[in-house]
């Protein structure tokens, strides 16, 4: 191999080859690999031209050299008799001496020839531009430059081993003809030095204190200095790739397995990790009371950050010879944190049951926590007192209406107990004190909770609680702020993952956002085989609110009859009143109510037993409202305005949604008052209910008789949705002026709103005329008709206009 200098290098050469002093010896000293021979004769050559004479490359006895250029290799491995006379001949004026050797063995003898030497070469790996240079044309590339230089670190004989296996075509990988290259030369290694190889292997890096019990020598330092001649070993200690491959390959698995276990007992011993150890091993089978306990604390490591792995590692330290007992309720904690609530809640019923098992009360709050998940809070609850969480006892007590006092805090304040013990204090404030409070707790209580939060087994997380109380109560901004922290932080793990992207799907929907709360969910069913019941309600609840937004009744029907054993599947609590005000707005449209009748009753038992908090209340009484006004229902929607316009009352905070549903009551009625219905949609939209406040606007527009209001109203609810307003105003013509006929009505009937609805939704005339029962003709005679009223000079423009008029998307409450 022909060395690669750069410019400064070459210079070296050029003046080492040109000092014609006595005694102007050279010596070359680097780790193997790179490339001491090719220098070595690369520079007696070079001196050979200066001098005229020839180099002479000697191997020992050197007692018959005379004079002239003696090159020596491998001086490392010379004898100390050879060693001395090597010595002797340097002190000749006759003898040109250069002698490459590897820093380490530096034996006495060693040491005296290369200090005689005047100059010194100290290869140093190849930068990338030089690893070019040495390989082929054919793997010139960026990519196989970077690959070959990051796998070899730039040792130019591993750089050369490698681009004559690499394929230009295959995958970047290191061949096994690459590999197989390295047999000879871990095969001479002396052994406290492969054992090094393979403890480096196995990530120990430069842990003196254990490689002093595991090399069992106090000579540490010089077997990791043996370890780096061999070019194998970077500076910090590590394994070159490369080599780490070679390892891997070439030394028996049983070998590294014993390697590996040997360093996990010596480091549990003496109190350190050993995650990083046992992760390979998980399974590989390897038993006995060590491997057990190391696989133990690897799982206990391991739980925060990839409670699957913590599980794999107990049920490894079961084979290992653990009783399956003794780790079963940490093995739960981590398949519930890992998402395998079934799997969890089976383990933690096992040990529950058995009085003398250990950590009895840890498989308890496992199994309250899945529970909740489940949408069995009252159980959940029972379980958490049962085991001295008091904190989270009271999730599950108010969930199902009954009001705790939150326990007094014991034990240290850590963060994650004030964390805790703020989501408590938040609940009781949601239902007992002021929103204001209730929100502010429950904020603190998830920022709290952040840093410590992704290895810790929730009912609920805090971000989630607030967003739901942020929901109920018009900061969207704040629910989406609490959402995001948590996904980001991994609060609760993998349970609470789906439940935070879910709730950001219902702000994405509460904000006309459809075809992302639509990706939200659907990407939520991808990650999870099953959602669990909570998780489903909620998904279905914002299934049927797109499809009920969008005006999309196919779809609407088919998500109904999920619909039907989702509520079956999860109970009425507090905290599910978001899905069950869209399931009623949905039930009133698809006209069954009675599906619904019992869990409503079981809401309002529920709410009266809390005394009707209106925080948790608004849902139901936003989405009775609405279901009254399609039914029909006049005093029923009523009773739920005036329940809303009661709460804003002791807080402005719901002032927004008491008008708006005052408008929707004057709307129904035929009585539209645009300044009131533009003020209540503008009071909608700030608060990030986008929707709703188009919808609103376009109803009422539909209702008015004047035409200016209508365009007015029209232009409102464009505005809202981010669309262009109207360029065409009413004419003073148009309006009339005293004493000349008032413009004909513009007010839209049922039937037409119904025909709008599907016309918008892409359906032809006679697929209009199927769902409604008439014939395509008279649909035909609608679309005319509304096009006269609303004055649309075009088909596009009245479908624009028809869109506005029915929602976001075609939808009728």
């Amino acid at each position: 191999m022909i060395p690669i200098f750069d410019r400064s290098a070459a210079e070296h050469v050029a003046a080492a080859a040109a000092d014609q002093r006595p005694g102007a010896h050279v010596a070359i000293v680097a780790p193997g690999g790179y490339g001491k021979t090719a220098l070595l004769h690369h520079l007696g050559n070079a001196i050979g031209e200066v001098t005229g004479i020839p180099p002479v490359t000697a191997l020992p006895p050197f007692d018959r050299f005379v004079d002239g250029v003696l090159l020596v290799d491998d001086a490392h491995q010379l004898d100390d008799a050879d060693l001395r006379e090597l010595r002797r001949l340097a002190t000749s004026p006759d003898v040109r001496l250069v002698v490459a050797a590897r820093p380490w063995p530096r034996r006495g003898a060693l040491a005296e020839v290369l200090d005689l030497t005047q100059d010194q070469f100290l290869p140093a790996p190849l930068d990338r531009d030089q690893v070019r240079a040495v390989l082929p044309a054919r793997l010139r590339s960026e990519r196989h430059v970077e690959f070959v230089h990051a796998q070899t670190g730039g040792v130019p004989a591993f750089v050369d081993r490698l681009g004559r296996a690499l394929d230009p075509d295959a995958e970047l990988e290191v061949p096994t003809a690459a590999v197989a290259e390295f047999r000879r030369e871990l095969a001479g290694l002396d052994e406290g030095v492969l054992r090094f190889l393979l403890a480096a292997e196995a990530g120990v890096g430069l842990n003196l204190d254990l490689l002093v019990d595991f090399l069992e020598t106090r000579e540490v330092v010089e077997v990791v200095e043996a370890a780096r001649a061999t070019g194998l070993v970077g500076t910090a200690g590590s394994l070159l790739p490369i080599a780490q491959r070679a390892i891997r390959v070439l030394v028996p698995v049983e070998r590294r397995a014993w390697i590996r276990q040997r360093l996990a007992e010596l480091q549990l011993a003496r109190g350190g990790q050993v995650l990083p150890l046992m992760r390979p091993l998980v399974n590989t089978g390897i038993g006995g009371d060590g491997a057990a306990a190391a696989f133990e604390a690897a799982a206990a490591e391991a739980l925060p950050g990839d409670p699957a792995l913590a599980a794999r590692l107990y049920a490894a330290a079961i084979t290992a010879g653990r009783p399956p007992v003794a780790v079963a309720a940490r093995r739960a904690e981590a398949l519930a944190l890992a998402g395998d609530l079934d799997g969890a809640l089976r383990l933690a019923d096992q040990v529950i049951t058995l009085e003398q098992a250990p950590h009895r009360t840890l498989a308890a709050t496992v199994a309250a926590a899945a529970l909740a998940h489940r949408g069995q809070l009252g159980r959940s609850a029972q379980l958490y007192r049962w085991a001295g969480a008091r904190h989270f006892a009271v999730l599950g007590s108010v969930g199902v209406g009954e009001l705790a006092e939150p326990a007094d805090d014991d034990g240290p304040p850590t963060s994650l107990s004030s964390a805790i013990s703020l989501m408590a204090q938040g609940l009781h404030a949601s239902v007992a004190g002021t929103p204001t409070t209730a929100l502010s707790k429950l904020v603190r209580a998830a920022a709290t909770l952040e840093p410590v939060g992704r290895g810790v087994l929730l009912p609920d997380s805090p971000a989630a609680l607030g967003a739901l109380l942020a929901l109920h109560y018009g900061e969207l901004g704040t629910a989406t702020s609490l959402l995001e922290r948590a996904i980001a932080a991994g609060t609760g793990g993998a349970p609470l993952a789906v439940r935070h992207r879910l709730l950001l799907a219902w702000i994405a929907m509460v904000r006309g956002e459809l075809p992302k709360a639509g990706e939200i969910v659907a990407a939520a069913r991808r990650a999870r085989s099953a959602l669990e019941p909570r998780d489903w309600l909620f998904a279905v609840g914002i299934e049927l609110g797109v499809a009920r937004r969008a005006g999309d009744a196919a779809t609407l029907g088919r998500a109904w009859l999920q619909a039907g054993e989702a509520i079956l599947r999860h109970p009425v609590d507090l905290f599910t009143f978001l899905p069950l005000g869209e399931l009623t707005m949905a039930a009133a449209r698809l006209r069954d109510e009675s599906r619904l009748a019992a869990h409503l009753a079981e809401a309002r038992v529920l709410l009266a037993g809390l005394g009707e908090p209106p925080l948790w209340a608004m849902p139901l009484w936003w989405g009775g409202l609405h279901a009254a006004i399609t039914a029909g229902q006049q005093e029923a929607a009523e009773e739920h305005a005036g329940a809303i316009a009661a709460a804003a009352a002791r807080d402005e905070q719901f002032g927004t949604i008491a008008a708006a549903a005052g408008c929707w009551l004057d709307v129904t009625a035929g009585k539209v008052d645009a300044d009131a219905v533009e003020n209540a949609a503008q009071g909608l939209h700030g608060a990030g209910l986008t929707w709703d406040a188009a919808r609103l606007a376009g109803r009422a527009a539909t209702r008015t008789t004047d035409r200016a209001a209508m365009v007015r109203l029209l232009d409102c609810a464009r505005m809202i949705q981010g669309k262009p307003v109207s360029n065409r105003r009413v004419s003073t013509a148009e309006l009339g002026v005293k004493g000349e006929e008032q413009p004909p009505e513009v007010s839209l009937s049922d039937r037409e709103l119904q025909v709008a609805e599907l016309v918008v939704s892409g359906l032809t005339y006679k697929d209009v005329g199927d769902r409604l029962f008439i014939s395509a003709k008279t649909v035909e005679h609608h679309v005319a008709r509304m096009r006269q009223r609303l004055g649309a000079s075009s088909r596009s423009e009245l479908l624009s206009q028809l869109r506005t008029l029915v929602g976001s998307a075609g939808a009728r409450d």
